[in-house]
């Protein structure tokens, strides 16, 4: 890598930690910080009095901005498709969970958070555009970052005119240098509060494999396999 890409880690960080948050993490920060009059850093506090909804809890972005959320003072909403992924996003840290699937889901949401949620960090626009603008409050934004297949959805304009809606679509390689580069000194600074966890306690389940078996690991990746694929390259390795 190109020495201007790769970041120091606290010294408390492990190299599984390095490993699995560098692009969800700094998605995850983007996705928080582009709300019109919102923070453009994060630190605790930054979120205070803010509703958050994470839309694919169980992901590795949907990960990072749970704990990014909470780290920042959010109350965070997460929608998972399983009582296990239910389970994961609650040890990363999420308040409430509610299935996307049930047909009362919006209804779910709006019970934890009456006047809408202020911000959502959405996984599958495509599907989720619907539970979006039935729960999202006035001048609510809406931060997409992945689609869940069709490159494309419809827009109600009366609705979204309706409700000020903001977008923000996310993609690292055209985010901006300064913004990443901020973004990495902010996870930096959640590591060292020990608010940026993995692991399968921390709601992010690790899955190793060797460098022999790459293949194995493309393959759960392809098999949508929850949690981070890591690949062990011994120290003695050359390339």
């Amino acid at each position: 890598m190109p020495v201007e890409r790769v970041f120091p880690l606290p010294s408390r960080a492990s190299f599984d930690l390095g490993a699995s948050i560098g692009i969800p993490a700094i998605t995850a920060h983007r996705a928080l910080t582009i709300t019109e009059g919102g923070p453009a850093r994060l630190k605790p506090g930054a979120l205070d009095g803010k509703t958050v909804l994470v839309a694919g809890g169980a992901g590795a972005v949907g990960h990072a901005a749970i704990q990014l959320a909470c780290w920042a003072g959010a109350t965070v909403i997460a929608t998972i498709s399983s009582p296990a992924k239910a389970a994961y996003a609650r040890r990363a840290g999420a308040h409430h969970t509610v299935s996307y699937r049930d047909g009362d889901a919006a209804d779910q949401i709006r019970h934890f958070a009456p006047g809408g949620v202020d911000l959502i960090v959405d996984v599958a626009i495509d599907r989720n555009s619907t539970l979006d603008l039935s729960v999202l409050r006035p001048r609510g934004t809406i931060s997409v970052y992945a689609f869940g297949g069709e490159p494309s959805f419809t827009i109600n304009v009366g609705l979204n005119m309706g409700l000020n809606t903001r977008y923000q679509f996310i993609l690292l390689y055209t985010v901006g240098w300064d913004n990443i580069a901020a973004a990495a000194a902010d996870i930096n600074d959640a590591i060292n509060d020990n608010a940026l966890l993995v692991g399968e306690d921390a709601g992010l389940p690790l899955h190793h494999f060797t460098l022999e078996r790459t293949a194995d690991a493309h393959r759960a990746v392809e098999n949508d396999t929850v949690g981070k694929v890591l690949i062990h390259v011994p120290p003695e390795t050359t390339v």
